[in-house]
């Protein structure tokens, strides 16, 4: 960022230390949820790549609405808590991929065979056997490991991306998760991972995927808060090419998917193939910020205890041109869930009466990169991280059709779902679990960095009929505008039905607030495993 740019932001922010006027509730129509995107998603903030100066320009006007709403700063005397990174983009001139066999090398063309992933993996070149390990899951809480009796030893692991359906959504999403999925690797002596899509669960077409892999990926510049390092090279196949990987091997690509779209068991073999992989990284430092505020409790008991709001204010920045369009502005992902906790935030201070426990609004930075800035607030908070009591996390809710379902990721996992369920039915909305768990929504948002620190969570959607016209728009939505440039302002979207999921979670903010008790993590959890123990001063409290 530029000596004038940030002069400029502190500027902006140093008027935030004016008194502000009562907030006034948000238009019951949406507009004023909709005037909140419209900023946050122009093509003047270029698609607020994480540390960028359009990043920084949203942020200060983040900042700007939260303390016009009467929240206080919430990283001390200021709203910014940064977060120092690094920055690293793959080198395609000199990185190259093939495939070995009988001594003879084919080659693999980046961005149409593959994409070497630059958020994983080390400058060198690997030259190892590759082994395909069904899902490469290893959950021994479901008595289910695709890695047992397989000799991965300085081998490339060739995963189908999925899981049987016996085992939860949320159990199936932890473990697919990039921590844990490093870490069995790694345990298991693999040195690289090689990544497969199932057809049937393609979000985004490849030509999107490879674009992208020119975008830098980023990580903390502490290590020590990185926790999905250690493989040599990490490659994503395109699955329209996927079959060059088993050609020559007992089973066929297409085969395989039949298997684990008909949820039969997979088989594990070693590919009659070597990978031979040469990566090179540029890396740069980069600096960015959450943007964290509180809005004090009224109960004196309470107050120390805080209800997170949560939502990422970062996009993908300038990219591969899509119709001539360059801009990502990420209306929907994620300029709306930005706009709907301001929007909670006026809503409550609104109010006569105010929550007993603080509420915590966190707009956080890096969540494209890898939830880096949730992982960054939850691991060291701006407040005591004991009075960290739940996460309500706002990640494209898609308002696209009127409000009548929601869809709330975790909701099976802790006390908070059936808060919402009371909430949401008084509201005359239909709560549903999440009708696709392989697409792992549980662990890619940044309700799961609070998650993994013990705090009860949960993330929202629009909710639909299944085989309904708003499914299908839904479903329209993800091929044609997700990680798109066309997820800008120009799009279809409903914005009474913005506003009706505002008011909604304005009440389950407060609801979960004023509670006697804070939430916990239902006995049958897996995750109630990270909340710290009775002795230690309570589950879900921190020390």
């Amino acid at each position: 960022m530029s000596c004038r740019s940030r002069a400029s932001l502190f500027a902006a922010l140093a008027l935030l230390s004016m008194p502000a006027a009562r907030a006034e509730a948000p238009s019951p129509d949406g507009a004023s949820w909709w005037k909140h995107v419209e900023f946050l998603a122009s093509d003047a903030l270029k698609g607020r790549e994480t540390g960028s100066e359009g990043y920084q320009k949203a942020a200060a006007y983040v900042a700007e609405q939260l303390a016009a709403a009467g929240v206080k700063p919430g990283a001390g005397e200021s709203y910014l808590q940064e977060v120092a990174l690094v920055s690293r983009r793959l080198v395609e001139a000199r990185s190259r991929l093939a495939l070995v066999r009988g001594g003879k090398e084919s080659r693999l063309v980046l961005g149409e065979d593959a994409i070497i992933s630059s958020r994983m993996g080390e400058s060198g070149t690997v030259d190892a056997q590759m082994v395909f390990v069904g899902y490469g899951l290893s959950i021994p809480e479901a008595g289910h490991d695709d890695l047992a009796g397989v000799d991965l030893q300085g081998k490339i692991a060739v995963v189908l991306n999925g899981g049987p359906e016996k085992i939860s959504g949320t159990l199936r999403a932890h473990h697919s998760s990039s921590s844990e999925r490093v870490k069995a690797l790694k345990k298991a002596g693999a040195v690289g991972l090689v990544y497969v899509q199932n057809p049937k669960l393609v979000e985004v077409p490849w030509v999107r995927v490879a674009g992208a892999r020119k975008l830098p990926s980023m990580m903390f510049a502490d290590a020590s808060l990185n926790d999905d390092q250690g493989l040599k090279v990490s490659v994503v196949v395109n699955t329209a090419r996927a079959q060059k990987l088993f050609a020559g091997s007992p089973h066929s690509f297409e085969s395989l998917v039949d298997l684990a779209n008909a949820d039969k068991p997979l088989p594990k073999f070693e590919l009659p193939a070597r990978l031979k992989a040469t990566v090179a990284f540029e890396t740069a430092p980069v600096k960015s910020s959450n943007v964290v505020g509180v809005l004090p409790g009224s109960d004196p008991q309470l107050a120390g205890e805080y209800v997170v709001l949560s939502a990422h204010l970062d996009h993908v920045g300038v990219g591969a041109p899509v119709k001539g369009d360059r801009i990502y502005n990420g209306a929907m992902d994620n300029a709306s869930g930005v706009a709907a906790v301001l929007e909670v935030a006026r809503t409550l201070q609104a109010s006569e009466t105010k929550p007993k426990r603080s509420v915590l609004f966190a707009l956080v930075t890096g969540e494209e990169k890898g939830l880096l800035g949730a992982k960054y607030f939850a691991a060291r908070p701006t407040v005591p991280a004991r009075g960290l009591v739940a996460d309500l996390n706002l990640d494209m809710f898609l308002p696209l059709m009127p409000f009548t379902h929601v869809v709330a990721y975790g909701q099976e996992e802790s006390t908070l779902g059936e808060t919402l369920k009371q909430v949401a039915g008084a509201h005359g909305i239909q709560v549903q679990p999440d009708p696709q768990p392989n697409r792992l929504g549980f662990v890619r948002s940044d309700q799961y960095a609070f998650i993994r620190e013990g705090v009860p969570a949960m993330a929202f959607k629009f909710g639909f009929e299944p085989g309904s016209k708003e499914e299908q728009l839904q479903k329209q939505w993800y091929r044609e505008h997700y990680h798109a440039p066309s997820d800008d302002l120009s799009q279809p979207v409903n914005k009474e039905g913005a506003a009706k999921f505002v008011r909604m979670l304005a009440d389950l903010a407060r609801t979960v607030a004023d509670a006697p008790e804070r939430p916990r993590w239902n006995e049958s959890s897996f995750f109630r495993r990270f909340a710290v123990p009775a002795e230690q001063g309570g589950e879900g409290s921190r020390p």
